[in-house]
């Protein structure tokens, strides 16, 4: 099914911490590095080689399929959690438990987890920015469902 023919779709995907959330897609096809790359403060990814560079995340679902990095990713998301910059939702191609311990400490720390989804490869390749989505406490994503 092609969303943007209008058609919407279901993918199943695994819940590594499990929410709710909706939102308009941003999507890359790289790594995202969120030491240096993304600003915790303002939700907007500042590393100026990432494709989304410029883009801002806070209240979408950011779509990456995996972190560059070590466990300042989890500094970082952290705080953007705090701050409440952070992305709705977060959809991997991959397990990332740097993105799952952030989220699971903001649970604790804040009661602000965020849902970190991990898709296959070949569903994680079918998102395009720019389109609503619903992530389910199950890992399930609906894309293009409703308007953005």
């Amino acid at each position: 099914m092609d969303v943007t023919a209008g058609t919407a779709f279901v993918l199943e995907g695994h819940a590594l911490v499990a929410g709710e959330a909706a939102g308009q897609l941003l999507v890359a096809s790289e790594p995202l590095s969120f030491w240096g790359g993304y600003d915790s403060d303002t939700g907007e990814i500042i590393d100026r080689r990432h494709a989304l560079s410029g883009l801002n995340a806070n209240g979408r679902i950011l779509a990456i399929p995996s972190t560059r990095g070590s466990s300042t990713t989890s500094a970082v998301l952290l705080e953007a959690i705090r701050a409440g910059k952070a992305p709705a939702a977060i959809l991997t191609s991959e397990v990332d438990a740097f993105l799952a311990l952030a989220s699971i400490v903001a649970g604790e720390m804040y009661q602000s987890a965020l849902p970190v989804v991990a898709l296959r490869p070949e569903d994680f390749s079918r998102l395009r920015s720019g389109v609503r989505a619903t992530v389910e406490r199950s890992g399930r994503v609906r894309v293009g469902v409703g308007p953005v």
